[in-house]
């Protein structure tokens, strides 16, 4: 099998992070990838047509010895995926997921909170790789209303036991999100960042450590302590690390606010709305926009938000963090379409260059189709269906059809059944998909 000439083309910017041979080693990967029923390495030499061509220890070697860097490789797909920004601030999300693993010789394998499988009531706690990965926010031309979120960075964390057995120093979630945006920021020094996170990244940790270029909008607690900035002490003292204490976020919706309709998660909700500028209390020096929400019609309940976007207004700020759910989506697609979760390496470079490559390669394949594979979508036209944007499997099957239109093209058929049997192999395509 060899990639579509389109796809493939996009694909040389990823050059210049390793060498020759191992770009070449790349391709193949890739390409087994796209096909594999099973993403091992083996499974996608197999897929890949080399098969008793090439040793396989060609390939684990890419991952585990090669000398190439995942943040180079993830700022070079950065690069890729830049023209389709907006021209202001880039907007940028983080979150953590869980990859099921088994065998107690993987690195960096420990036990983690499961959200697939825990409820409100009951914690459930799973064995596996937990990542903390950061993805870029994009709206497509195609479909301006629709939000996607291309990873390219990425952070292997290690809970404490993880981390002693591993002889490495403990470095929670919060600090591995602080460590990305920073890589990312230091790269485009000249652009503006917004980052868009949950509540477990909307703590100091994060709001204190923030790069200079990038803003953070998050949630807090309805009984957040909230203040003033200081005021400056008038004579001799020591001066005060906050200021005057403000209402809770609970307690700014006992006063007067006022009424929006918010147009969010597919649904339009009515709410109440009070926000005001306050400091939190573990970050006395960052002045934000806080927002507390009530639900009139739909929604989740009492909620608070904070941006450190100080002029943005309440419907900005809530739109902004809805926008969040796209990497929820994105977790979802790679996992289900990518095999995330299936890779079979055990040491640390292997584990650590493997499982994130399947999320490259989805920002790699919604780049390309926002790009050109858009020309080449053909949606399924039927009676039962309403179906009017591309889902991610139909991304992937449109470049699993180009590729191999393109190979039987190749091939010069010509006759009165060559037609068919280039449908009938586009049809296998679309059924395998």
């Amino acid at each position: 099998m060899v990639l579509c000439s389109s796809f493939a083309a996009s694909l040389q910017e990823l050059a210049v992070v390793m060498t020759a041979p191992s770009f070449g080693n790349l391709l193949i990967v890739l390409t087994g990838w796209l096909f594999a029923r099973r993403r091992t390495v083996t499974g996608m030499l197999t897929a890949a047509g080399l098969a008793g061509k090439r040793h396989h220890a060609a390939f684990h070697r890419l991952f585990s010895q090669s000398e190439w860097s995942l943040d180079a490789l993830g700022l070079a797909v950065f690069r890729l995926i830049e023209p389709l920004t907006a021209r202001g601030a880039i907007f940028v999300a983080v979150d953590d997921t869980l990859a099921r693993k088994r065998g107690k010789k993987t690195f960096g394998v420990g036990m983690h909170y499961d959200p697939l499988l825990s409820s409100r009531g009951k914690t459930v706690m799973n064995h596996g790789h937990s990542w903390v990965v950061l993805g870029v926010v994009i709206r497509l031309g195609l479909w301006p209303e629709r939000v996607f979120c291309l990873p390219i960075l990425f952070r292997l964390y290690l809970n404490r036991e993880a981390a002693e057995r591993a002889r490495r120093v403990y470095r929670p979630r919060p600090e591995l999100a602080v460590t990305l945006l920073r890589v990312l920021c230091e790269h485009r020094k000249n652009r503006h960042f917004h980052c868009l996170a949950d509540s477990a990244y909307g703590g100091h940790r994060v709001l204190s450590q923030l790069p200079v270029n990038c803003d953070l909008t998050s949630r807090m607690v309805l009984n957040a302590r909230l203040h003033e900035l200081p005021q400056p002490v008038q004579g001799q003292g020591r001066p005060r690390k906050r200021g005057t204490r403000l209402p809770s976020p609970e307690q700014m919706l006992q006063q007067r606010g006022r009424r929006l309709q918010l147009h969010m998660y597919g649904r339009r909700d009515r709410v109440r709305v009070v926000e005001r500028l306050a400091c939190m209390f573990a970050a006395p020096g960052r002045l934000l926009r806080v927002v507390a929400v009530e639900p009139l019609r739909g929604g989740r309940g009492r909620q608070a938000f904070y941006s450190t976007c100080q002029d943005a207004s309440a419907r900005e700020v809530l739109t902004w963090y809805a926008q969040r759910w796209s990497i929820e989506v994105t977790f979802h697609d790679s996992k289900q379409h990518l095999g995330f979760e299936e890779p079979q390496g055990w040491t640390r470079l292997a584990v650590e260059r493997t499982a994130p490559l399947a999320m490259l390669l989805y920002s790699l394949i919604v780049n390309w189709f926002a790009v050109e594979g858009h020309r080449h979508y053909r949606p399924q036209v039927a009676s039962w269906t309403r179906k009017q944007q591309a889902s991610f499997a139909d991304m992937l099957a449109t470049l699993k059809r180009e590729t191999l239109r393109e190979q039987t093209y190749a091939w010069g058929l010509h006759g009165p059944g060559s037609q068919k049997i280039q449908q009938t192999l586009e049809n296998l395509v679309s059924l395998a998909a």
